[in-house]
C-alpha cells in the first residue's frame, strides 16, 4: 500500500492503476512504456496544468460543444486512468465514446467497453468501418463513432492516426505531454497536460461554456493558435529546467 504522505503519491497511484489494468487485460504492456515517456515530460513541465494547457483545454471544450458529432476516443490507458471523468465530459458536451486501440483484439476491446460500462459509459466498439489510409489496428472504427465524427478527442494519441483523421476531414483534439511530437504538431488543438488533469479541467470548462452562444464559442475557437501554444509549452519546459539548474 502506498502511503498518502509519499512525495510521489499521485504518480505511484497512476502507475498502479495501469499495472492493474494490464493484469485485467485492459492496458497493453506497451501502454506502460508510453506512460513512462509521458511522465518524463510531465516532470519537466512541473507536474501541473500550465496556462498554455488551460488555453488549449478551453478551446478544445468549445470545439466539442460546437461539433455536430463529437467523439471521445478511448484506449486502455485512458480507460483505467480517467473513466469517471471521460463519462462526465461526454455527457457535458454530448459526445459519444468509442474504444479504439493500437494493440487490437475483439476480446480486449470488449473488456475495455465492459470496464467503462461500470462508470455509466455505453462505449461504441462495433469495428464495422475502416479508416482508409491507416495500416495499424487503429483503422478499425465504429460507423456511428469515429468514422462519422466531425471532431475527435484523441487522448494519448499516435501521429499516424492523427494524420489520417485530418485527411478524412475531421478536427482533431490531442492530449499529448510531448509538445515536439508529430501528433502535437498535426492536431488542430493540442493539450500539453497530463490526462489525469486535462479531462477534469475540460469538465470544468464545459459547465461554464455550454451556456454560451454559438457565436461566442466560435470566437474562442477562432482565437486559438496551436503553434503559439506549442511554442509556449516548449518555453515552459525551458523555464522549468533553467530554474531547476539554479537550485543545484
Amino acid at each position: 500500500m502506498i502511503p498518502r504522505d509519499h512525495p510521489r503519491y499521485e504518480s505511484l497511484i497512476t502507475r498502479e492503476k495501469l499495472v492493474e489494468g494490464m493484469k485485467a487485460g485492459i492496458t497493453a504492456i506497451e501502454g506502460l512504456i508510453a506512460h513512462g515517456r509521458g511522465e518524463a515530460f510531465d516532470y519537466i513541465l512541473g507536474e501541473k496544468t500550465r496556462d498554455f494547457a488551460l488555453k488549449a483545454e478551453k478551446a478544445a471544450t468549445a470545439m466539442l460543444l460546437l461539433a455536430k458529432n463529437p467523439v471521445i476516443s478511448v484506449n486502455g490507458n485512458t480507460a483505467v486512468l480517467v473513466p469517471k471523468e471521460i463519462g462526465e465530459l461526454a455527457k457535458l458536451v454530448n459526445a459519444k465514446v468509442e474504444v479504439n486501440v493500437f494493440h487490437y483484439s475483439e476480446e480486449r476491446v470488449r473488456k475495455i467497453a465492459d470496464y467503462l460500462s461500470k462508470f455509466g459509459i455505453s462505449a461504441l466498439f462495433a469495428g464495422d468501418a475502416v479508416l482508409e489510409g491507416l495500416s495499424s489496428s487503429r483503422r478499425i472504427v465504429d460507423k456511428r463513432g469515429i468514422y462519422s465524427a466531425d471532431v475527435v478527442l484523441v487522448p494519448l494519441e499516435d501521429g499516424d492516426r492523427c494524420e489520417i483523421l485530418k485527411r478524412h476531414g475531421k478536427k482533431v483534439i490531442a492530449i499529448d505531454l510531448n509538445p515536439l511530437s508529430r501528433t502535437s504538431r498535426m492536431a488542430d488543438i493540442t493539450i500539453v497536460d497530463n490526462i489525469t488533469r486535462a479531462i477534469a479541467k475540460m469538465c470544468e470548462f464545459a459547465k461554464d461554456l455550454r451556456n454560451l452562444s454559438k457565436e461566442e464559442l466560435e470566437k474562442i475557437v477562432a482565437g486559438y493558435d496551436n503553434k503559439k501554444i506549442l511554442g509556449e509549452a516548449i518555453e515552459g519546459i525551458i523555464e522549468y529546467l533553467e530554474n531547476a539548474k539554479k537550485l543545484l
